[in-house]
């Protein structure tokens, strides 16, 4: 963890991604390696079938990956990097872990094949392969998609994406076999209804939360921590000018009197030093008056804020994360825990999170109140970002595994079922090409979301991670259709308006990018859809 000024540590850290050439080196051969022994182990498990077709699959899945990585995951620790709380190096290691982690631990071992999802698919006669070229058109759309938006620094849904190269895929295939209007009659336009709402639902509640949360930190803890600051640096400077007094009143004594006084000093180090010590034991003036300015300190009870408020805050955040976990990231999990006792594990978390966080806050009095603040938010900052990496991976990688494992269930068995086994190799391969995307691609994006659009420190960052956690769980518990990447956005939004530094600005071309990913990403799996089936 970085323990630099929040406002200078996330500006100086994305340089590396410049000045690291061994690492760039080492992510290249990495990922090299593993696509190389997927494509080996996977010409096998497909038995030789359509080879070139497979090794384009491939391809075409590890970019969406890659380009996943650039983007969404960038979204994800771009708060973290901009407060200063992680450096690019730090996050890339902790999304390394809880990204790959969440894909394989509880990415799922079958995906839906979409036959039933956004494209009534069952509505046309379809030949496995044309289903292939729509999947094949598909991550390819998506994936050159999300690289555009990587390079202008827009934080795009991946989700809308991919379903929008779906739909731009599947329609192309309609109007070829059947015309133009039977082939829009596939779309499931109430569910694109949906995703056109959470445009602007999803910002809106993360924003919403985010700056009720971010208010009541700013309020109770940071505002009284700047109020305790003050009087401590005015406590301070009254030390300071009796010290000099007291110098200048000793030099105008004679040497018999400061040999007095200097003893008389000397035996008040001793009393003070004494666990029973009382003022009354004191005899230079100089002690008794160090004495009440002392005491004055005690009474400012600066650290009573991060003491009482904070493990109150870093509980809630613990319960809303493991919940997140539990209904979200292990669902693809047979736990077998029922609701009762998936309700007392978030329980005992927040119990054993909230005792950590106060025993941590006790430690920390002999660090300054500005010190202990940006340590306490930051280690909370860190959870929180690993927990949302966690679910992250083991939700959102389905963008790009899902329609890569439809096409490599055709290739092997010949035709189009309902659900597609995942190959835990290509979950594996899927999460090395995530961090390499993160590494390779994601700086703007982690410009845009962490110094961009509102200036970030722990606090603010820790707020809008717990805020997006949060209203991603409700919006899962009671079935809202959401974007995780617009709510974080919403939530970073949400404490810039707290602030008075929201980058409105930046913000249009955002959200037209939002409206525009769907019809683009349709566009051009459109175009991918009559190469390969002209192709092949």
């Amino acid at each position: 963890m970085s323990s630099d000024a929040s406002e200078t540590g996330g500006h100086a850290t994305l340089d590396t991604f410049r000045h690291s050439p061994r690492l760039s080196l080492f992510f290249i051969g990495l990922l090299l390696a593993f696509t190389g022994y997927f494509v080996a182990w996977g010409s096998g498990y497909i038995q030789s079938q359509h080879t070139l077709l497979f090794f384009l699959t491939t391809l075409f899945g590890v970019f969406m990956a890659f380009n996943i990585g650039g983007n969404d995951v960038a979204n994800s620790f771009g708060t973290s990097v901009g407060a200063g709380t992680l450096t690019v190096h730090q996050a890339l290691l902790v999304a390394a872990i809880f990204e790959v982690s969440g894909a394989v631990i509880a990415g799922g071992e079958v995906t839906s094949t979409i036959r039933g999802g956004i494209v009534d698919l069952d509505g046309m006669a379809i030949r496995p392969l044309e289903f292939v070229f729509i999947m094949m058109s598909s991550l390819i759309a998506a994936a050159l998609w999300l690289l555009f938006a990587s390079h202008r620094g827009y934080p795009v849904s991946t989700t809308h994406s991919i379903v929008g190269a779906i739909i731009g895929g599947s329609v192309t295939l309609g109007v070829l076999k059947h015309g133009g209007l039977a082939a829009l009659d596939l779309v499931q336009w109430r569910e694109v209804g949906m995703i056109a709402i959470s445009w602007v639902l999803s910002p809106a509640l993360g924003g919403i939360v985010a700056y009720v949360l971010y208010s009541l930190i700013k309020r109770h803890i940071l505002a009284y921590n700047d109020r305790a600051q003050s009087r401590l640096e005015t406590i301070r400077e009254e030390k300071r000018a009796h010290k000099r007094r007291h110098r200048e009143a000793v030099e105008r004594l004679s040497e018999v009197q400061q040999m007095a006084y200097t003893q008389a000093m000397a035996r008040d180090m001793q009393a003070i030093s004494d666990r029973d010590f009382s003022i009354d034991d004191l005899e230079s003036e100089y002690y008794r008056k160090l004495y009440a300015i002392n005491r004055k300190r005690e009474d400012v009870h600066a650290h009573r804020a991060l003491e009482h408020w904070v493990p109150v805050i870093a509980a809630l955040g613990a319960i809303i994360l493991t919940a997140m976990l539990l209904f979200k990231g292990f669902s693809h999990l047979a736990l077998g825990v029922d609701t009762l006792g998936s309700y007392l594990i978030m329980g005992m978390v927040g119990a054993l999170v909230w005792m950590a966080t106060f025993i941590f806050a006790k430690t920390l009095k002999s660090e300054t109140l500005g010190r202990s603040t940006f340590l306490m938010f930051s280690w909370m900052q860190v959870f929180t970002a690993a927990g949302f990496a966690f679910s992250h991976g083991s939700n959102d990688i389905a963008n790009a595994i899902g329609p890569f494992a439809a096409v490599l269930d055709v290739l092997r068995t010949g035709v189009i079922g309902e659900e597609a086994s995942i190959p835990p190799l290509a979950m594996l391969t899927f999460g090395v090409a995530l961090i390499a995307g993160l590494w390779f691609i994601g700086r703007e994006v982690i410009q845009t979301v962490g110094h961009h659009l509102t200036r970030m420190h722990p606090a603010s960052g820790f707020s809008a991670e717990l805020a997006a956690s949060a209203v991603v769980m409700l919006a899962t518990t009671f079935g809202l259709p959401v974007s995780s990447t617009h709510i974080l956005i919403g939530a970073v939004l949400g404490i810039g308006m707290v602030n008075r530094q929201t980058n409105w600005s930046l913000m249009r071309p955002i959200a037209l990018a939002w409206v525009i990913t769907l019809p683009a990403a349709a566009v051009l799996a459109a175009g991918a859809f009559m190469v390969l089936n002209g192709v092949f």
